[in-house]
């Protein structure tokens, strides 16, 4: 969300010829949500917490109900991934439930990468092709790659991370962002999409990423609406 909404004011013009020093070339999300404009994280759950965390009014942390390395690290060996869970920090409510107004769908105005984590008990990979279907159909210019790993590949399958990362910045810059092949590891970096001689495909990527466009469009038709009542009414 804080990259998303640090982008506005800052990506380059699409009628620029030369690109400005300074300026946002794109934006590559891991396991991510897509921020939308003048909502805070939870409007769009209606302010109700998923399973794995409860709101802690007391406290004003939200407060995890689901072991951390379940929902993070679960691919990590166990003595590195209970290294990371003592590293978390406690999440403030008001940065969940408050500051719509200062938020910005940044990647709409830039080209993205998006990361997904097939594994993942965070977000649900089914909730990320989701969400990647809403990004294009509101117009977003998202190009989405996979790997077989929980929350954080970064840490489980860093090299593959790279790697991916690595691709975008060629294609943010047109220009190749250094070689990859001294790297090793695991990771097969998979490209969802929907292939007429694959039906798996059909139901894997394309009902929820079609399901995603759905959202999208009735986002888009919600925000013409609001638009035009306040055009004619306001």
């Amino acid at each position: 969300m804080v990259c998303n909404s640090a982008i506005k004011g800052f990506a380059q013009s699409p009628d620029a010829t030369t690109r400005p020093t300074g300026s946002v070339i794109g934006l590559i999300l891991i396991a991510s949500d897509f921020t939308l404009t003048g909502l805070a994280f939870m409007d769009p759950f209606f302010g109700h917490p998923p399973p794995f965390w409860r709101v802690n009014s007391t406290t004003g942390y939200a407060e995890l109900v689901t072991p951390p390395r379940e929902l993070f690290y679960l691919d990590l060996p166990a003595e590195e991934a209970e290294y990371w869970v003592s590293q978390l920090t406690t999440q403030s409510l008001k940065a969940l439930f408050e500051g719509g107004e200062h938020t910005y769908a940044g990647w709409q105005d830039v080209p993205v990468w998006y990361i997904g984590t097939v594994e993942d008990r965070g977000l649900p990979v089914l909730a990320q092709r989701m969400q990647v279907g809403m990004a294009r159909e509101m117009g977003g210019r998202v190009e989405h790659r996979e790997l077989q790993t929980s929350h954080s590949p970064f840490l489980s399958q860093p090299e593959a991370t790279v790697k991916i990362m690595l691709e975008a910045i060629e294609a943010f810059t047109e220009q190749a962002a250094g070689s990859t092949s001294a790297m090793v590891g695991r990771g097969d970096i998979a490209v969802p999409r929907t292939m007429l001689w694959q039906p798996l495909t059909w139901f894997r990527f394309g009902l929820p990423m079609a399901f995603g466009r759905v959202i999208g469009r009735g986002i888009l038709l919600f925000g013409w609406g609001r638009r035009l009542w306040r055009s004619t009414f306001g």
